[in-house]
């Protein structure tokens, strides 16, 4: 399943955008020029079906502008009606475009400790793989987004991380990210570090997401994200009350409980997990998960994403008699599940390094085996343990970075990229034959 090879492949097809141009100089596509409502905390996200929705969210107040309704087209009109230049579409500009855009109503829904609103508008009904331009109401820059196509004719890249915070290893971080022109990011919880109870530490998280994960083309890139301890007030084992500015931006795909499956058509599924903040990794939630991957045992590409890493960087894994070791739930409930459903990357967090495992089976080195990926440390870092406690890894350092993935038919090639753009380590998994994998 892993195997070292075609690195030169990797270091020519994506080192080049891990250092390419700066981003973010003048783009017509957010010119804030005769533009007086422009919020500064909009980002994108799904709550489901990736290739044919889209959700706009921001956080403001009422009455800070005039109209909150979301227009939006395709960006490439049909032949018979051409494109008005984005330049050009200010102000009244809207009322006289051809085919006119479609307007959604939004939503606004409380956001926690503070007077503040959640500003939400699902687009729905959208072509898969296609270009769209979007403003909010009358008085905002035009911005657009792509959708997910239906199938995976193409490759598709996204990027991954976790454990990202408001300081500059963290915005140097978007930048990179960025740069690898991402379909979209997925955050395996601490995304602000706010512990469910600041407002200006979760806000200055959306600020900096917001201006800094912008494509070159001035597509603003969708985050995905699950939950972390430090979304939460108290960390673990609680309700999800306690992770109040987490669930007010993400409730509509974890409805009811702290994990939740995001699927791209036939090719990708996503199933994020919570790794016991407000769910129990076991019971309920391993249930729900055992059902999940075997629903999607032949996708040809499934991620498992997570906060505590189930073979920990940082930490210890060997608990104690007061303590259970880092993980353990997720080894004891989770990986018996990602091993007989041939789960072939998990995305882990938490423990602030760069960690890549051997393929795992049952805790051994196997072609077969599971290849964990992390272990957070987009914002945040941390020594890691010394060699010889770590000989499921692969690879291990004490460095800011972020993962980049791209799927190829039924292969996947994963990067590691430092806050500095250097590819630091790179990995290919494919996909395992039919069938459940024996353990043992």
């Amino acid at each position: 399943m892993f195997t070292p090879t075609r690195r030169g492949f990797l270091g020519a097809s994506l080192a080049g955008l891990a250092t390419g141009p700066a981003l973010l100089a003048a783009s017509p596509y957010r010119s804030t020029d005769a533009t007086p409502f422009h919020p500064d905390t909009l980002f994108l996200t799904w709550h489901r079906d990736p290739t044919t929705t889209m959700v706009v969210q921001w956080v403001g107040t009422r009455g800070e502008t005039t109209d909150s309704t979301v227009y939006f087209r395709p960006l490439k009109a049909a032949s018979t009606a051409p494109l008005t230049p984005l330049s050009a579409l200010t102000g009244p500009a809207v009322a006289h475009l051809s085919p006119p855009p479609t307007a959604v109503k939004t939503e606004a829904r409380p956001y926690p400790l503070s007077d503040f609103k959640v500003f939400r508008a699902e687009l729905t009904g959208l072509t898969p793989g296609t270009d769209y331009q979007f403003r909010i109401g009358k008085e905002s820059p035009w911005y657009r987004f792509r959708t997910m196509p239906a199938k995976a004719t193409d490759t598709v890249t996204f990027v991954s991380g976790g454990d990202v915070g408001t300081n500059d290893h963290a915005m140097a971080n978007n930048e990179q990210a960025a740069k690898q022109d991402p379909s979209f990011a997925v955050i395996g919880g601490d995304l602000a570090y706010e512990n469910g109870k600041s407002v200006a530490t979760h806000l200055a998280f959306l600020r900096n997401y917001s201006k800094g994960m912008v494509a070159k083309d001035g597509r603003l890139i969708p985050m995905v994200a699950c939950v972390g301890n430090h979304e939460v007030d108290g960390g673990y084992g609680t309700k999800r009350e306690r992770a109040p500015f987490f669930y007010s931006l993400f409730d509509g795909l974890f409805t009811d409980t702290g994990y939740a499956t995001l699927d791209f058509g036939d090719y990708l599924s996503l199933v994020l997990l919570d790794s016991g903040h407000t769910s129990a990794v076991g019971g309920e939630q391993a249930y729900w998960l055992s059902q999940v991957l075997k629903a999607r045992q032949d996708h040809p590409h499934v991620f498992a994403v997570n906060h505590v890493p189930a073979y920990p960087s940082a930490r210890t894994a060997t608990g104690t008699d007061k303590a259970a070791g880092t993980g353990e739930a997720n080894r004891t409930h989770w990986v018996p599940l990602f091993e007989r459903y041939r789960v072939p990357v998990v995305l882990e967090h938490h423990d602030h390094t760069f960690k890549r495992t051997r393929p795992l089976l049952n805790g051994h080195t196997h072609k077969d085996g599971v290849v964990y990926l992390g272990d957070g440390s987009w914002g945040r870092i941390r020594a890691a343990q010394k060699p010889e406690k770590l000989t499921m890894m692969a690879e291990v350092s004490e460095s800011y970075h972020l993962s980049v993935h791209r799927l190829e038919d039924d292969e996947r090639f994963h990067l590691a990229i430092g806050e500095d753009g250097r590819v630091m380590d790179t990995c290919r998994t494919t996909q395992r034959s039919t069938g459940l994998v024996r353990r043992g």
